[in-house]
């Protein structure tokens, strides 16, 4: 008889924490954000939408996991729109489109002070959502829920401790 153990269920839990922080959930308020000054690049609007698509695919995936069947038609897809769609996330980031610039934008201006280190949080991102993608290929929902976690601390929580406006 199989038997699930305490760590798998502590990583389902872990991992649809950070779900709930990469989809922006959980109560996200900030303290201030600045009033845009004038007319915002065009890619800040093109990386909010893409966040927003993002987060909505994460939750796809958590309601999948969540249930009784995880339907792998389903998380399939939704696993490869994530990865799709932080492979964007260079181009989404012109200079002078953070906060500090007066843009309505929870990007911090030390992306482009550190802009290495953010290129590197990105690759980590896109190649930690490949993990998931071929862990969604094996039909196996804890090793999904595994690197669902591992996305979520390694690329999102990396990038949002970071380059992003502390959310409360």
């Amino acid at each position: 008889m199989a038997r699930t153990s305490v760590p798998s269920v502590f990583v389902a839990v872990s991992a649809f924490t950070l779900l709930a922080a990469c989809s922006g959930e959980a109560g996200d308020t900030v303290e201030e954000i600045a009033v845009p000054s004038g007319d915002a690049p065009a890619e800040i609007v093109q990386r909010q939408d893409n966040f927003e698509a993002i987060g909505d695919s994460f939750k796809t995936i958590r309601e999948q996991l969540e249930s009784e069947a995880p339907d792998f038609a389903v998380i399939t897809p939704a696993a490869a729109d994530i990865n799709e769609r932080l492979q964007r996330l260079p181009g989404l980031f012109p200079e002078g489109s953070s906060m500090e610039a007066g843009h309505d934008t929870e990007a911090l201006a030390v992306i482009w002070e550190d802009p290495d280190g953010f290129a590197e949080v990105q690759e980590q991102a896109v190649a930690a959502s490949a993990d998931m993608m071929a862990a969604a290929a094996t039909g196996d929902a804890e090793a999904v829920g595994g690197q669902v976690g591992n996305l979520g601390l390694n690329g999102c929580k990396a990038c949002h401790d970071k380059y992003r406006v502390e959310q409360e």
